[in-house]
Formats: structure tokens, sequence, C-alpha cells
């Protein structure tokens, strides 16, 4: 890689870290928001859906303009979006306020996540875009490791909303270095031929074949894996037998290893091909899947190897995933579709948690979680239809 696109996709990776640890501190902070806006869990729940809510309709909406801007004006302008509406949680003073600016922040943080792959497909050459990806993706598990405990802790000794007014002046301050370090990104506008209507966009999307097979791999695998994330917590405290405080544990230790394993999976995928790293990703998975949905009572240790493991494997299919979906679009709509399939990853996200919840109960021995074991087993169906979906992809840029 080239010095500037390596400065490129790390200052990418950094805006990526700072949207999802927004996403991802909210939960933690449940307790601490329902005693202090006096709320029920859920209208609390209802804080935390109003994010992927408005993230899905703006990733459908904002597919019909990507397309159409320099691609650094338009990340600014929703990066902007973002920093206002995450400054917004931070100052809301009643329920209804924050809200309404938790579903200002999606509208413009879920829409930021595709258009950082698109610019990152842009720039990175097919065979060295799994490196980047895996950059990417290596976001994700600091903003596990170490953004979610800071902000926890800041939350703790300050007051809640010092994670959001401390996300907030990050972003003011990386928002400055993106405006100077970042080239103008308009070879996309060099190569499109005319403007099209929303249902032009649509038509041209799933009247590719190449892209419908696209978007249902994305659909799949985030479905195969959100099935399992919203029970992995109460089956191991409830049926494993960890204690509330040995749960960050679960998620430290995960963080830290993907941050490793993703770069190795993403250099791999370059070096033997995203389909071969692909499908060993998806089949050593399912040993995490399997053992995790089935695990009795046992050491501390070994339930964290389990969950360990989950996480390395799960993101080692992601990292090809994304390098291959980043392919089947052209350079002149692939803002579009990622937008489109932003919406189905959060409509996966949101149907997961549904189906999870109807085939989870709490069984009358004690209060253990019943029927986790079928969770898996859907998991397992699920990312088999990915195996079936990747031979048939075509890498067209």
């Amino acid at each position: 890689m080239h010095k500037v696109p390596r400065l490129t996709v790390f200052l990418l990776a950094t805006v990526n870290f700072t949207h999802i640890m927004d996403f991802m501190i909210i939960m933690p902070l449940g307790d601490i928001l329902m005693r202090y806006f006096r709320i029920q869990p859920q209208q609390f729940s209802m804080i935390v859906s109003a994010y992927t809510l408005a993230a899905g309709i703006a990733g459908f909406l904002g597919a019909f303009i990507i397309d159409y801007f320099d691609r650094k004006k338009f990340l600014l302008l929703l990066y902007s979006g973002f920093l206002v509406g995450t400054l917004a949680c931070g100052l809301a003073a009643s329920y209804l306020q924050m809200l309404l600016a938790r579903a200002l922040t999606g509208a413009f943080g879920g829409v930021i996540g595709s258009l950082v792959m698109a610019i990152v497909s842009d720039l990175y050459p097919w065979e060295q875009r799994g490196r980047a990806m895996g950059l990417l993706s290596a976001s994700f598990s600091v903003a596990s490791v170490f953004g979610v405990p800071f902000g926890l802790f800041m939350a703790d000794q300050l007051s809640w909303p010092a994670p959001f007014l401390f996300l907030s002046a990050l972003g003011a301050a990386l928002m400055a270095v993106l405006w100077n370090v970042l080239p103008p990104m308009k070879a996309h506008l060099n190569t499109r031929k005319a403007h099209f209507s929303p249902l032009e966009v649509i038509q041209k999307i799933f009247s590719d074949r190449n892209q419908v097979l696209g978007l249902a791999l994305s659909f799949s695998l985030i479905l195969s894996q959100m099935i399992m994330i919203p029970f992995i917590t109460p089956y191991m405290i409830r049926n494993v037998g960890l204690s509330q405080s040995q749960i960050p544990l679960i998620y430290f230790f995960g963080g830290i290893a993907t941050i490793f394993s993703a770069q190795v999976v993403g250099r791999l995928t370059d070096k033997i091909g995203v389909r071969k790293v692909f499908t060993t990703g998806v089949l050593l998975s399912y040993i995490p899947i399997i053992t995790i949905t089935n695990l009795p009572p046992v050491p501390v240790h070994v339930a964290l190897i389990a969950t360990t493991a989950f996480f390395i494997f799960i993101n080692s299919r992601m990292v090809p995933a994304h390098t291959m979906i980043s392919g089947v679009a052209s350079r002149e709509n692939r803002g579009s579709f990622m937008s489109f399939n932003s919406s189905a990853m959060q409509i996966a996200s949101a149907v997961a948690a549904f189906l999870s919840g109807l085939i989870v109960h709490e069984g009358s021995n004690g209060g253990l979680l019943e029927g986790f074991y079928l969770v898996g087993i859907a998991s397992l169906t699920i990312s088999f239809a990915g195996l079936l979906i990747a031979p048939r992809l075509k890498f067209v840029g």
C-alpha cells in the first residue's frame, strides 16, 4: 500500500471507531439512563432501536443521492450531522430529547459505515482491498476493548453525558484532520453518465443479479451472527455460571484477539484468495457456534476460550465477506449499493433479535434459558446459505 492510502484508511478506521463506540456505549449505560430519565426497560429499548430504525431508513434514502457527490464532502456532511446528534445526546435533559437525539445520530451515523466502505473500495485495487477491510474491521474491536470500558469509566467517574461529550470533541478534532488530509474523491463522478431517479436506482440494483446476491450474502451473515449475540450474555450468566462482573472479560479478550486476527485475515484474503478465506472462516465458525450454544457450567477460562474463538472466527468470515461485497458493484453506483447494503444489515439485525426472542425462553428449572441450542442450529443453517451464495458472486470493481 502506498503511504497516502494507508493514512487515509487509518483516518477512515478512526471515523468508524467513533460512530461504533457511540452505538455500543448506549447499551451498557442502560441502567444509568433508566434511573436518570425514570423510564421503564421498554422505553430504554426504544432509545436503542431509534438509532437502528433511523439508520435503516437513512441508508435506504441515502442510496438515491450518495453517488452524486464528492465522497469526501459527503462524508464530512454525514460526520457533522453525527457529531451534532452525539452532542445532543450528551445535552439531553428528558427522555423525549434523548430519543430524538439517538434518531438524529442514527440517521447520519448509520450511513457513515457504508460510505467508508465505498471510499475504501474506490481507493484500493481489488488485490489490496482485503488488508484495508481488515483494518476497518479492527476498529470495531478497538471500540469494544478500549472505547466502551473508557466510556463507562467516564460515565462512572464524571456523569453519563461524559462519553457523548468526549466523542463530540474527539470527532470535531478528527473533522479538522479529515478536511485537511483527505483528497477530493470524485473518480466515481467521471464514470457516471446520467442522473437516475429513485425508481431507476432501485431498478439498477435489483435488476443486477450480482448485486442482489451481494445483499443476500450480507443479510445472511448478519442474521446468522446477530441471532446469537443478544442471548450470549444472559446464557453465560444463567446457564454457564459467569457473574455479571466477569462479562466484560468476554468482550475484552474477544476484542483484543480480533484486533490482531483481522489483520492476519485481511492479508490472507489478498494472498490466497477471498473465497478460500471466506469458506474457511465460515466452516471454522461452526466450532464456537456449536460450543457456545450448548455450553454447560464450566470454569471461567473455558467459557472465555469459547467466546474468544467465536469473536475470532465470526470476524474471520466478515473480513473476506466485506471484501467480496465491495466488489459486486461498479464504481459509479457503489455508494448506492453500499447504502442499500447498510439497510439490509440493519433489517437483518432487527429480524435476528425478533427470531431469537421467539426461540429462547426461560425454563422452570431455576431461571435457566432453554432453546439456545436451537439458535445455534439456526445460525449454522443460515451461515451455510452464505457458502452457497459466495461462489456465485462476480467481482466487477
